[in-house]
Protein backbone atom coordinates (compact mmCIF):
# COMPACT_ATOMS: atom_id res chain seq x y z
CA UNK A 1 0.00 0.00 0.00
CA UNK A 2 1.27 3.41 -0.65
CA UNK A 3 2.09 5.88 1.82
CA UNK A 4 0.60 9.06 2.48
CA UNK A 5 2.07 11.84 0.82
CA UNK A 6 3.96 14.26 3.11
CA UNK A 7 2.40 17.48 2.78
CA UNK A 8 4.83 19.70 2.48
CA UNK A 9 6.99 17.69 0.45
CA UNK A 10 3.96 18.34 -1.78
CA UNK A 11 3.47 21.41 -1.29
CA UNK A 12 7.52 21.88 -2.67
CA UNK A 13 6.82 19.54 -5.64
CA UNK A 14 3.57 21.59 -6.92
CA UNK A 15 4.51 25.35 -5.17
CA UNK A 16 8.26 25.87 -5.40
CA UNK A 17 10.95 23.23 -5.91
CA UNK A 18 11.35 20.02 -5.50
CA UNK A 19 14.36 17.79 -5.46
CA UNK A 20 14.50 13.80 -6.14
CA UNK A 21 17.48 11.97 -6.57
CA UNK A 22 16.72 9.68 -9.67
CA UNK A 23 20.61 7.94 -10.08
CA UNK A 24 19.01 4.50 -10.24
CA UNK A 25 17.44 5.13 -13.66
CA UNK A 26 19.31 2.92 -16.12
CA UNK A 27 21.55 5.19 -18.35
CA UNK A 28 23.56 4.14 -21.37
CA UNK A 29 25.22 6.50 -24.51
CA UNK A 30 26.26 5.25 -28.15
CA UNK A 31 28.56 7.11 -30.46
CA UNK A 32 30.62 6.27 -33.71
CA UNK A 33 29.51 7.57 -36.83
CA UNK A 34 26.77 5.11 -37.32
CA UNK A 35 25.26 5.74 -33.71
CA UNK A 36 21.97 8.07 -35.07
CA UNK A 37 21.09 5.30 -37.95
CA UNK A 38 21.49 2.91 -36.19
CA UNK A 39 19.42 3.72 -33.25
CA UNK A 40 16.82 5.54 -35.26
CA UNK A 41 16.30 1.42 -36.96
CA UNK A 42 15.89 -0.23 -33.15
CA UNK A 43 13.64 2.17 -31.27
CA UNK A 44 9.58 3.75 -32.14
CA UNK A 45 11.06 7.68 -32.49
CA UNK A 46 12.56 9.79 -35.70
CA UNK A 47 16.19 9.65 -34.09
CA UNK A 48 17.59 10.73 -36.88
CA UNK A 49 15.31 14.24 -36.88
CA UNK A 50 16.50 15.28 -33.37
CA UNK A 51 18.88 18.25 -33.43
CA UNK A 52 21.82 18.86 -31.09
CA UNK A 53 20.73 19.86 -27.64
CA UNK A 54 17.42 18.58 -28.33
CA UNK A 55 15.45 14.88 -27.16
CA UNK A 56 12.69 12.02 -27.59
CA UNK A 57 10.71 9.74 -26.00
CA UNK A 58 11.21 6.46 -27.82
CA UNK A 59 10.07 2.50 -27.21
CA UNK A 60 12.21 -0.33 -28.14
CA UNK A 61 9.35 -2.49 -28.99
CA UNK A 62 9.54 -6.70 -29.83
CA UNK A 63 8.60 -8.06 -33.40
CA UNK A 64 4.41 -7.74 -32.37
CA UNK A 65 4.82 -4.35 -31.07
CA UNK A 66 4.73 -4.48 -27.00
CA UNK A 67 7.36 -2.38 -25.33
CA UNK A 68 10.57 -3.75 -24.14
CA UNK A 69 11.47 -0.11 -22.44
CA UNK A 70 10.36 3.89 -22.45
CA UNK A 71 13.48 5.10 -23.25
CA UNK A 72 14.65 8.93 -23.22
CA UNK A 73 16.92 9.75 -26.46
CA UNK A 74 19.44 13.11 -26.01
CA UNK A 75 21.45 13.87 -28.80
CA UNK A 76 24.35 15.85 -27.58
CA UNK A 77 27.64 16.99 -30.27
CA UNK A 78 29.83 13.63 -29.05
CA UNK A 79 27.45 11.14 -28.58
CA UNK A 80 23.16 9.83 -27.80
CA UNK A 81 22.58 9.47 -24.36
CA UNK A 82 19.83 7.28 -23.13
CA UNK A 83 18.24 6.17 -19.90
CA UNK A 84 15.24 3.85 -19.02
CA UNK A 85 13.29 2.79 -15.76
CA UNK A 86 16.02 0.25 -14.36
CA UNK A 87 13.66 -2.81 -14.87
CA UNK A 88 14.33 -2.29 -18.13
CA UNK A 89 17.92 -1.58 -18.84
CA UNK A 90 19.13 -4.56 -19.53
CA UNK A 91 16.88 -5.78 -22.31
CA UNK A 92 17.26 -2.22 -23.81
CA UNK A 93 21.52 -2.94 -23.15
CA UNK A 94 20.83 -6.46 -25.42
CA UNK A 95 19.13 -5.31 -28.02
CA UNK A 96 21.83 -2.37 -28.31
CA UNK A 97 24.34 -4.57 -28.09
CA UNK A 98 23.18 -7.19 -30.41
CA UNK A 99 21.61 -5.41 -33.29
CA UNK A 100 24.90 -2.95 -33.88
CA UNK A 101 27.03 -5.78 -35.75
CA UNK A 102 27.96 -4.12 -38.33
CA UNK A 103 27.35 -0.40 -37.35
CA UNK A 104 30.04 1.82 -36.39
CA UNK A 105 28.81 2.50 -32.96
CA UNK A 106 29.85 2.20 -29.31
CA UNK A 107 28.37 1.50 -26.61
CA UNK A 108 28.84 2.17 -22.98
CA UNK A 109 27.21 1.55 -19.48
CA UNK A 110 26.85 4.91 -17.52
CA UNK A 111 24.18 3.83 -15.02
CA UNK A 112 27.37 3.68 -12.20
CA UNK A 113 28.79 6.94 -13.73
CA UNK A 114 26.28 9.17 -14.06
CA UNK A 115 23.84 10.95 -11.27
CA UNK A 116 20.54 11.92 -12.17
CA UNK A 117 18.25 14.72 -10.02
CA UNK A 118 14.81 15.71 -11.03
CA UNK A 119 14.00 19.23 -9.89
CA UNK A 120 10.23 19.63 -9.70
CA UNK A 121 7.85 22.34 -9.57
CA UNK A 122 7.20 25.95 -10.71
CA UNK A 123 10.00 27.08 -9.34
CA UNK A 124 12.97 25.33 -11.07
CA UNK A 125 13.93 28.18 -13.84
CA UNK A 126 14.12 30.65 -11.42
CA UNK A 127 16.42 28.36 -9.33
CA UNK A 128 18.47 27.89 -12.16
CA UNK A 129 18.22 31.51 -13.64
CA UNK A 130 19.97 32.02 -16.91
CA UNK A 131 21.38 28.37 -17.09
CA UNK A 132 17.70 26.49 -17.40
CA UNK A 133 17.62 24.67 -20.60
CA UNK A 134 15.16 25.65 -23.05
CA UNK A 135 10.93 24.94 -22.87
CA UNK A 136 10.67 22.56 -24.94
CA UNK A 137 10.34 18.98 -23.26
CA UNK A 138 14.11 17.32 -23.60
CA UNK A 139 15.79 20.49 -24.94
CA UNK A 140 19.21 20.34 -22.78
CA UNK A 141 22.32 21.98 -22.48
CA UNK A 142 25.84 21.92 -20.58
CA UNK A 143 26.07 24.06 -17.54
CA UNK A 144 28.13 24.03 -13.96
CA UNK A 145 26.63 23.84 -10.48
CA UNK A 146 28.87 23.83 -7.37
CA UNK A 147 31.63 24.10 -9.77
CA UNK A 148 30.79 20.75 -11.16
CA UNK A 149 29.41 20.00 -15.00
CA UNK A 150 25.86 18.86 -15.33
CA UNK A 151 23.76 18.95 -18.36
CA UNK A 152 20.31 21.08 -17.70
CA UNK A 153 17.17 18.72 -19.08
CA UNK A 154 13.65 19.92 -19.33
CA UNK A 155 10.75 17.45 -18.25
CA UNK A 156 7.35 17.47 -17.78
CA UNK A 157 7.63 18.37 -14.27
CA UNK A 158 10.54 20.74 -14.35
CA UNK A 159 14.91 19.89 -15.01
CA UNK A 160 16.91 16.62 -14.67
CA UNK A 161 20.48 17.15 -13.56
CA UNK A 162 22.84 14.85 -14.87
CA UNK A 163 26.37 14.66 -13.71
CA UNK A 164 29.11 12.44 -12.73
CA UNK A 165 28.41 10.35 -9.78
CA UNK A 166 31.08 11.94 -7.64
CA UNK A 167 29.54 14.86 -7.93
CA UNK A 168 26.16 14.17 -7.05
CA UNK A 169 26.29 14.70 -3.72
CA UNK A 170 28.11 18.26 -3.64
CA UNK A 171 25.21 19.03 -6.50
CA UNK A 172 22.43 18.04 -4.15
CA UNK A 173 23.83 20.14 -1.44
CA UNK A 174 23.94 23.13 -3.83
CA UNK A 175 20.39 23.03 -5.02
CA UNK A 176 18.99 22.32 -1.61
CA UNK A 177 20.83 26.05 -0.88
CA UNK A 178 19.40 27.66 -2.84
CA UNK A 179 16.07 26.46 -1.98
CA UNK A 180 15.03 23.01 -3.38
CA UNK A 181 13.21 20.91 -1.09
CA UNK A 182 14.68 16.82 -1.00
CA UNK A 183 11.68 14.79 -1.41
CA UNK A 184 11.19 11.18 -1.07
CA UNK A 185 9.78 9.29 -3.83
CA UNK A 186 6.28 9.08 -2.53
CA UNK A 187 5.88 12.64 -2.88
CA UNK A 188 7.02 12.89 -6.75
CA UNK A 189 4.96 9.70 -7.98
CA UNK A 190 1.92 11.13 -6.71
CA UNK A 191 2.43 14.24 -8.68
CA UNK A 192 3.54 11.62 -11.75
CA UNK A 193 0.48 10.64 -11.18
CA UNK A 194 -1.89 13.43 -11.52
CA UNK A 195 -0.49 14.20 -14.71
CA UNK A 196 -1.20 10.91 -16.25
CA UNK A 197 2.39 9.55 -16.83
CA UNK A 198 2.65 5.74 -16.95
CA UNK A 199 6.23 4.21 -15.91
CA UNK A 200 7.20 1.23 -17.19
CA UNK A 201 7.38 -1.36 -15.02
CA UNK A 202 4.11 -0.14 -13.05
CA UNK A 203 1.55 1.10 -15.23
CA UNK A 204 2.89 -0.62 -18.42
CA UNK A 205 4.95 -3.61 -18.80
CA UNK A 206 6.22 -6.06 -21.91
CA UNK A 207 2.55 -6.88 -22.41
CA UNK A 208 1.93 -3.18 -23.32
CA UNK A 209 1.62 -1.82 -27.07
CA UNK A 210 2.50 1.96 -26.98
CA UNK A 211 -0.84 3.17 -27.71
CA UNK A 212 -2.52 1.36 -24.85
CA UNK A 213 -0.13 3.24 -22.60
CA UNK A 214 -1.35 6.62 -23.94
CA UNK A 215 2.74 7.38 -25.00
CA UNK A 216 2.29 6.59 -28.58
CA UNK A 217 1.87 11.10 -29.24
CA UNK A 218 5.34 11.45 -27.89
CA UNK A 219 7.08 8.12 -28.31
CA UNK A 220 5.90 6.88 -31.93
CA UNK A 221 6.92 7.82 -35.21
CA UNK A 222 3.91 6.65 -38.35
CA UNK A 223 6.27 8.50 -40.95
CA UNK A 224 9.92 7.35 -40.69
CA UNK A 225 11.88 3.97 -41.82
CA UNK A 226 11.32 0.51 -40.49
CA UNK A 227 12.12 -0.34 -36.98
CA UNK A 228 11.26 -3.40 -34.93
CA UNK A 229 7.90 -3.41 -34.43
CA UNK A 230 6.75 -1.47 -36.85
CA UNK A 231 4.21 -2.65 -39.04
CA UNK A 232 2.00 -4.20 -35.98
CA UNK A 233 2.24 -0.76 -34.60
CA UNK A 234 1.61 1.17 -37.69
CA UNK A 235 -1.73 -1.36 -38.17
CA UNK A 236 -2.99 -0.56 -35.05
CA UNK A 237 -2.40 2.82 -35.51
CA UNK A 238 -4.29 3.04 -39.10
CA UNK A 239 -6.52 0.31 -39.20
CA UNK A 240 -7.75 -0.93 -35.20
CA UNK A 241 -8.51 0.10 -32.03
CA UNK A 242 -6.30 -0.95 -28.51
CA UNK A 243 -8.12 -3.15 -26.64
CA UNK A 244 -6.75 -1.08 -23.12
CA UNK A 245 -6.45 2.49 -22.56
CA UNK A 246 -4.55 3.95 -19.61
CA UNK A 247 -7.14 5.46 -17.33
CA UNK A 248 -7.35 7.55 -14.19
CA UNK A 249 -9.00 6.24 -10.70
CA UNK A 250 -10.94 8.21 -8.64
CA UNK A 251 -10.93 6.10 -5.67
CA UNK A 252 -13.50 6.36 -2.53
CA UNK A 253 -9.94 4.85 -0.48
CA UNK A 254 -6.62 3.33 -0.82
CA UNK A 255 -6.18 0.72 -2.78
CA UNK A 256 -3.23 -1.65 -3.11
CA UNK A 257 -1.76 -1.51 -6.49
CA UNK A 258 -2.35 -4.59 -8.22
CA UNK A 259 -5.66 -4.85 -7.02
CA UNK A 260 -7.98 -6.52 -9.27
CA UNK A 261 -10.83 -3.97 -11.02
CA UNK A 262 -14.50 -4.95 -12.11
CA UNK A 263 -17.02 -3.37 -14.05
CA UNK A 264 -20.78 -5.51 -14.24
CA UNK A 265 -18.58 -8.79 -12.33
CA UNK A 266 -15.68 -8.65 -15.18
CA UNK A 267 -12.42 -8.06 -14.57
CA UNK A 268 -11.30 -5.21 -17.03
CA UNK A 269 -8.10 -4.42 -15.27
CA UNK A 270 -5.99 -4.01 -11.81
CA UNK A 271 -4.45 -0.95 -10.29
CA UNK A 272 -1.36 0.22 -11.56
CA UNK A 273 -0.21 2.80 -8.88
CA UNK A 274 -1.72 4.69 -6.20
CA UNK A 275 -1.41 7.99 -4.54
CA UNK A 276 -3.60 9.67 -1.42
CA UNK A 277 -3.19 13.62 -3.34
CA UNK A 278 -3.19 16.23 -0.93
CA UNK A 279 -5.37 17.99 -3.89
CA UNK A 280 -7.15 15.11 -5.20
CA UNK A 281 -7.66 12.37 -2.45
CA UNK A 282 -7.21 8.96 -3.38
CA UNK A 283 -6.46 8.66 -6.93
CA UNK A 284 -4.71 5.80 -9.19
CA UNK A 285 -3.37 4.87 -12.76
CA UNK A 286 -4.75 1.78 -14.38
CA UNK A 287 -4.40 -0.46 -17.61
CA UNK A 288 -7.89 -1.28 -18.65
CA UNK A 289 -9.97 -3.02 -21.15
CA UNK A 290 -11.64 -0.53 -23.35
CA UNK A 291 -15.08 -1.03 -21.93
CA UNK A 292 -14.18 0.76 -18.93
CA UNK A 293 -14.68 4.22 -20.30
CA UNK A 294 -14.66 7.41 -18.72
CA UNK A 295 -17.30 7.50 -16.46
CA UNK A 296 -18.02 4.13 -15.82
CA UNK A 297 -17.67 2.71 -11.94
CA UNK A 298 -15.09 -0.25 -10.93
CA UNK A 299 -15.46 -2.60 -8.40
CA UNK A 300 -11.50 -2.40 -6.49
CA UNK A 301 -10.92 -5.93 -5.09
CA UNK A 302 -10.06 -6.13 -1.44
CA UNK A 303 -13.00 -3.93 -0.10
CA UNK A 304 -11.60 -0.95 -0.75
CA UNK A 305 -14.62 0.03 -2.60
CA UNK A 306 -15.20 1.77 -6.13
CA UNK A 307 -13.51 3.47 -8.82
CA UNK A 308 -14.49 6.17 -11.00
CA UNK A 309 -12.72 5.93 -14.38
CA UNK A 310 -11.63 9.69 -15.59
CA UNK A 311 -9.25 10.98 -18.34
CA UNK A 312 -5.76 11.86 -18.23
CA UNK A 313 -4.20 14.01 -16.70
CA UNK A 314 -6.71 14.34 -13.44
CA UNK A 315 -8.90 17.70 -13.07
CA UNK A 316 -9.58 18.96 -9.65
CA UNK A 317 -12.78 19.29 -10.57
CA UNK A 318 -13.42 15.08 -12.26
Amino acid sequence: MALATDDRQYRAATEAVALLDRSERGKLALSGEDAVVFLDSLLSNDIAGVAVGGGVDAALLTHKGRMLAEVRVLRSEAELELDTERPALQALFDALNNFRIGYRAELHKRTLQRGLLSLIGPGVDALLGAQAPPPAEHDHATGTLAGHAVRLIRTDLGVDVLCASEDAEAVTEALVAAGAVAIEQTAAETVRIEHGRPRFGVEIGEDTMPQEAGIHERAVSYSKGCYVGQETVARLYWKGKPNRHLRGLRLEGPAAPGSSLTLAGQEVGSVGSFADSPQLGPIALALLRREAEPGCELEVAGGAGRAVVVELPFSPSA
